[in-house]
């Protein structure tokens, strides 16, 4: 299909790639790898033509078409619909269409018979291309895509650059190229959308190459990954959690190769230097010499797997409760977000704020800020000390600063030391904190402002967004940093990965009601599916409970059957909780017994032991799915 051989590539005096190939074939859903800089963006743009290579040879197919989503469609305006723009991507239809359209105007004046044949050509083969039914087709994926059947006629310059690169990448779906090319794809877009955009790419029939940053959509869309690296690609059989085990061992491999190498070499070394002025001995060291003039070297592997490691400094820490919502509302105009809601946020919560774009999530976290007018009370907890992270904020950077002197005046006691090695954690390392603000891409400001918020002696952080624009290296930086914090925070993210290793909580809004689950993201999924699986059956019950309600019982009766129900379901609930944490403490002490030597080199009593803990664990899944039947019938 496409083809790229002993490709060299030099940019600003830096070598890109080094005699790199790759051969891509059809139906492939590939993952494109590699550090900010490593080149995965230019590699695509070399592909579709936009950078012509220094040497070697990029070839493809005649049938192979090529559809590119990049983030400079960003800035693309126009005063046509939205529905027209995506419909763009019919040309031949189109071209179709207009001819039909310019037929029926000369008819309405000149009808004759070759008029009547040529149109009766056009419309069947505008039938052959599907086009009465192209229209549909591109209201369902703009929908999907998380535009209202409304917004479907309003001109594209009305909307922001988020969702102008949806319109885009609806555009790309429609045209359905053989290599379909996404540059971070799921930058700007909410959760609903990305598992829609995951489920389209499993059922495209194209190739598709995927520059992301987003872990968990690498892992849902990707079967190959390729991994630009030291100026060569590397080539992984497998989703990202594969190339991870598969890095690892041959990292293994090569670690191995390179140190038995070295041991060679230093032998080598050796027998020349204390044999090189014997006559009878000198033609084997001689041998030697050429040898290792000879040897191609093997790298030793480089770590390139930071660890962000500093102590957070409070300069005080704050009260119990952090921020108490009481009978809050927000509305703008007819549209209400949150209505009469409350809610609290106490000292430790880690919470993710999720839902889908349009539900209120930045409002909400502005409105925690103190920041967002509301009907209601809003109120600051004691000694609570917040930082605020949204990509608005970037503008707050002095221009005029270098990178290093832009955190110094950040109000943080740290050195100019700890200080350098937390910006080497966000790809900022050597020079390069040398480099004024003026002059950094919207990424790099993004990465100097985290790293500003994250400096910052507050004890309270809101984050929206953090994680746009970050390669994968950094997100892990920040799950490190965020997990090492001892303060309290709120986050807006659709990165899966990066929530699920950092929160404790999820908030979501439903019914205009602010809602919590306690819990990690993965249980919050778990749960809410199972709560949507049991929806039909909930409606079933209630259909049956209100057909036998219309037979006539005695009130008073009703309500005395009700209360000792509820009386009953209270009682298990408390059994059912302390059953709960007895089983919780129980599967802790297991796995810390698993972890411990003595049970680890016995495989009788390692074996005893798993079989213990799986037990633990069916009866803790049990209990907890009890104890959800209980909240709901209570509820």
């Amino acid at each position: 299909m496409l083809s790229i051989n002993n490709l060299n590539f030099s940019f600003g005096g830096r070598t890109m790639y080094d005699d790199l190939n790759w051969h891509i074939k059809p139906r492939e859903k590939i993952g494109l790898i590699g550090y900010n800089g490593a080149g995965k963006s230019t590699l695509l743009r070399i592909i579709v033509g936009e950078y012509q290579p220094d040497g070697g040879t990029v070839s493809k197919s005649k049938d192979c078409s090529i559809g590119f989503l990049n983030q400079d469609l960003l800035s693309y305006e126009t005063d046509s619909s939205i529905l027209a723009v995506a419909m763009e991507a019919f040309e031949e239809a189109n071209a179709t269409q207009k001819k039909i359209d310019e037929i029926l105007v000369k008819m309405e004046t000149d009808y004759n018979d070759k008029l009547v044949e040529q149109l009766s050509t056009l419309q069947e083969k505008f039938e052959a291309l599907e086009g009465y039914t192209l229209q549909a087709k591109t209201e369902e994926i703009l929908e999907g895509l998380g535009f209202t059947t409304n917004d479907l006629q309003k001109p594209l310059k009305q909307f922001s650059g988020g969702w102008r690169m949806r319109v885009m990448l609806a555009k790309l779906l429609l045209a359905s190229p053989s290599l379909l090319l996404l540059d971070e794809p799921t930058n700007h877009l909410d959760l609903p959308t990305i598992q829609w955009i995951e489920k389209y790419i499993h059922n495209y029939e194209g190739t598709v190459i995927i520059v992301s940053h987003d872990r968990q959509f690498l892992n849902n869309c990707a079967e190959k990954i390729a991994e630009i690296n030291s100026q060569q690609l590397h080539i992984y059989e497998g989703n990202y959690n594969f190339y991870l085990k598969e890095r690892e061992l041959r990292r293994e491999i090569q670690h191995n190769a390179f140190k038995n190498q070295q041991q060679k070499i230093k032998e080598a070394e050796q027998f020349v230097e204390r044999f090189k002025a014997k006559a009878t001995k000198a033609k084997q060291a001689q041998s030697r010499v050429k040898m290792l003039e000879r040897m191609e070297r093997i790298e030793d592997v480089v770590d390139d797997n930071a660890s962000i490691s500093f102590k957070f400094n409070f300069g005080k820490q704050s009260g119990k409760i952090i921020c108490e919502l009481k009978n809050i509302s927000k509305s703008y105009g007819e549209l209400e977000i949150i209505k009469d809601s409350s809610k609290y946020i106490e000292r430790g919560d880690k919470i993710a704020l999720l839902g889908a774009n349009g539900k209120g999530k930045s409002t909400l976290l502005r409105i925690i800020d103190g920041s967002e007018p509301i009907e209601g009370e809003w109120v600051n907890g004691y000694n609570v000390n917040k930082a605020f992270f949204a990509q608005h904020q970037l503008e707050s950077l002095t221009l005029s600063n270098t990178i290093l002197e832009e955190l110094v005046q950040s109000g943080s006691e740290k050195t100019e030391l700890e200080i350098r090695g937390i910006l080497g954690c966000f790809l900022f390392s050597d020079d390069d904190v040398h480099k004024q603000i003026k002059v950094l891409s919207g990424g790099e400001k993004s990465r100097v402002a985290l790293a500003k918020t994250l400096l910052s002696e507050s004890n309270f952080l809101l984050l929206d967004e953090p994680t746009n624009h970050l390669d994968i290296q950094s997100v892990n930086m920040l799950i490190q940093a965020l997990q090492q914090y001892g303060g309290s925070f709120v986050v807006v993210s659709h990165d899966r990965h990066f929530v699920q290793e950092i929160a404790n909580k999820v908030w979501f809004i439903e019914d205009k009601e602010i809602k919590e689950y306690p819990g990690t993201y993965l249980e919050y999924v778990d749960w809410m599916e199972k709560r949507e699986a049991n929806k039909p059956a909930q409606a079933q019950t209630s259909t049956k409970k209100a057909k036998e309600n219309k037979k006539e019982k005695p009130k008073t009766k009703s309500k005395s059957v009700d209360q000792k129900l509820v009386n009953q379901a209270k009682q298990e609930l408390k059994k059912v909780e302390k059953s709960v944490e007895e089983l919780e403490t129980k599967k802790g002490e297991l796995e810390m017994e698993l972890a411990s030597e003595a049970v680890f080199s016995n495989p009788e009593l390692l074996a005893e032991k798993a079989q213990q803990l799986e037990k633990v664990e069916l009866e803790l899944d049990a209990k907890n799915q009890r104890w959800e039947e209980l909240v709901d019938f209570l509820d």
